[in-house]
């Protein structure tokens, strides 16, 4: 990773406790039925302890996107001119697989989770979505002022979200076996060698009219006046002679 990515901030002890004993609960009852409530019974602290860290049930599923998010955002941000753009959004990706590597079989069991539970799964859904809204937003800012900037922007974001997720759902499925590292930047570098340079170079120039005009490299087009029963290749010629004009 990037020497300029965001160090992960420590964790608080308490909520910490909260997620484990979240997690023992949901594999012993099941998440629907386990409340708020047996929670912090089991986690040796108050309702109020419990709604400082997670504004809901779900959101101790997904303890450490928020921060994971925060600092995708914050390195996205520190990026200046002399970062690619495509590289950079795939460096920011790569914030989250540390995220999901630090603590394997936490997120394998998370993913078991998700998949058995339809309100997780539409949760960690939206979760996806506001990563991919970052990276959206930062290209935007870098493709400002371009024709397609936009939707350049929205598409590689689109892109590297869906490459990431492709090899990180991989691992988890096979229950964190394997390389993801490795697997994450094939991945990734599919992505920038699709859109890197694309998405960096000039448009091609379009001719407006013979050289010596003053708009030979505009943004219009070529008028050629012929006769509607002229031949083709007289056409052409004719063509030829005022593009190759001096």
């Amino acid at each position: 990773m990037s020497s300029s990515s965001v160090a992960p901030a420590a964790r608080p002890p308490i909520r910490d406790a909260l997620v484990t004993a979240a997690f023992r609960l949901f594999l012993e009852r099941g998440y629907e039925q386990t409340t708020v409530d047996d929670i912090v019974a089991l986690a040796g602290v108050g309702r109020r302890s419990f709604f400082r860290y997670f504004p809901s049930k779900e959101d101790v599923v997904f303890p450490d996107h928020e921060g994971c998010l925060a600092d995708m955002t914050a390195f996205l941000a520190a990026g200046g001119p002399e970062h690619e753009p495509v590289r950079r959004v795939c460096d920011a990706a790569r914030l989250v697989l540390r995220m999901y590597t630090e603590n394997p079989a936490f997120s394998v069991q998370r993913y078991r989770l998700t998949r058995r539970v339809p309100g997780l799964r539409a949760y960690e859904l939206s979760v996806v979505w506001r990563y991919e809204r970052a990276l959206a937003e930062y290209l935007r800012g870098r493709f400002a002022g371009r024709p397609d900037g936009t939707l350049r922007a929205d598409v590689i974001a689109a892109a590297v979200v869906a490459a990431h997720n492709n090899a990180l759902r991989s691992w988890l499925r096979s229950d964190g076996e394997g390389d993801v590292g490795a697997a994450v930047d094939h991945a990734l570098g599919y992505v920038q060698r699709t859109y890197a340079r694309a998405a960096d170079a000039p448009a091609a120039p379009v001719w407006t009219g013979p050289p010596g005009t003053g708009g030979e490299r505009a943004d219009d087009v070529v008028v050629l006046v012929c006769r509607r029963d002229a031949p083709l290749w007289r056409m052409v010629r004719e063509l030829e002679t005022v593009l190759d004009r001096p």
